[in-house]
């Protein structure tokens, strides 16, 4: 339990103190906050806003903004692709095999469920009202994994079997919102060809900083070129990688702060997975493990800027983008959940882990409907800067009733607590 608490207090406790102080700033001096969130830091640059000076000269401004949520908000990525790309590939990975296939179906139900309800219950409001919001579908489809499995521990006890499938449910739900941001909202023009210079970089460095070394070790045990390279090189060319990859990402169009994924998997890592949380996890000293020690700090101070920069919304800005967000996420998760799970247990017959009633998808995905970090961010590149926006990112962050929505579903249920 150390550990999980050391955890998300880690990786959220600044975020949310970062997005306490920004409702209470944007409340109070809503004009003094708005010039700190676009404060300009640089003006005709290389990274930053496109913007067009009125003569037909394209330039980029760096702002604050740009620079938490396009620039270092790829570190935060990053982490997440990590653990999604290790409980893919290793051995005993969380994502591999028959035990994770109820969780991935059931994921597909906390996906299309909240899009489903979200855009209905648009439609239904008039079509002036599904124009206005349509784009922020995916802002329900969100799971914080700190906070949702907190959250879980909490209504069912650290040892039912329940919590590790919302784990893995929160996991792939991280790996589709991925996708969504890459496929569904570019940050402007698309322009493909830029990804060369991104997946380039990722084999080149692959070739000559991994596979490289390896094969001219090969039958040597003593492996002198792959300790040479992780000794004298270290991260650097990986680092360098990541900086040519991130470029590309913002030149072809793509949202940037996905630009460091092609990097991840090129990295050495471990030869198996033990899980998220896991203690032994800080015993592992493969590179990528300890490039994701050493973003530790540095990923809290960015979460602090972040919640900082993206939560300050005046509550007079609550409207319907506020209430479908909510909808989607508070009705559209726990059915959906419900339903594909319940399909892949039974008609399906893949089965629940031991321990688990299928009641138990319900409030699983009452605690998945905790969005807020993922779904803040979608909220941030879905609308421009504006009252929808800001009404989206209410939603997002009134999503933390889901927990108390949780806790009365799991007396509901009648959930049998297992520490």
């Amino acid at each position: 339990m150390y550990r999980v608490w050391n955890f998300l207090t880690q990786y959220s406790l600044l975020l949310i103190i970062g997005a306490l102080a920004a409702l209470a700033w944007a409340n109070t001096n809503p004009e003094s906050y708005h010039h700190f969130v676009e404060f300009v830091l640089i003006d005709d640059f290389f990274i930053g806003h496109l913007h067009d000076d009125g003569h037909g000269h394209v330039t980029r401004t760096l702002t604050l903004h740009y620079l938490i949520n396009d620039v270092l908000m790829a570190l935060f990525f990053a982490i997440a692709a990590k653990e999604v790309w290790e409980a893919i590939i290793l051995e005993n990975g969380s994502l591999r095999g028959k035990k994770a296939a109820t969780p991935l179906i059931a994921t597909a139900g906390g996906v299309l469920g909240p899009v489903a309800v979200y855009l209905g219950l648009a439609a239904f409001l008039g079509s002036d009202t599904y124009d206005a919001v349509s784009k922020g579908w995916a802002i329900p489809t969100a799971t914080d994994i700190a906070f949702s499995y907190l959250v879980g521990r909490l209504v069912f006890g650290a040892g039912h079997p329940a919590v590790r499938f919302l784990l893995l449910l929160a996991i792939a739900d991280d790996a589709v919102g991925l996708l969504i941001l890459a496929i569904f909202y570019p940050s402007g023009d698309l322009a493909p060809v830029w990804l060369l210079l991104s997946f380039g970089a990722a084999i080149a460095v692959f070739v000559l900083a991994n596979w490289l070394p390896r094969h001219l070790d090969r039958g040597n045990q003593a492996r002198p070129n792959s300790t040479w390279v992780r000794k004298k090189l270290s991260f650097w060319p990986y680092a360098i990688a990541a900086a040519l990859s991130w470029y590309g990402f913002q030149e072809s169009g793509i949202h940037p702060a996905l630009g460091l994924l092609p990097i991840v998997p090129t990295i050495p890592h471990a030869d198996r997975a033990f899980g998220f949380f896991s203690d032994a996890e800080t015993h592992l000293h493969d590179l990528l493990n300890d490039i994701e020690h050493a973003l530790k700090y540095p990923v809290e101070i960015i979460l602090l800027f972040f919640g900082l920069l993206n939560a300050g919304v005046e509550f007079k800005s609550i409207s319907e983008p506020t209430w479908l967000v909510l909808a989607g996420l508070l009705i559209g998760k726990p059915v959906g959940v419900m339903l594909m799970g319940w399909i892949a247990a039974k008609p399906m017959r893949l089965g629940l882990p031991e321990g688990m009633r299928i009641i138990d998808l319900f409030v699983i995905g009452c605690v998945a409907a905790i969005g807020f970090t993922v779904a803040l961010f979608v909220a941030s590149v879905a609308f421009d800067a504006g009252p929808v926006q800001d009404a989206a990112k209410m939603g997002a962050l009134f999503s933390f009733f889901a927990a108390a929505i949780s806790i009365v579903a799991g007396k509901l249920t009648r959930v049998q607590k297992v520490n």
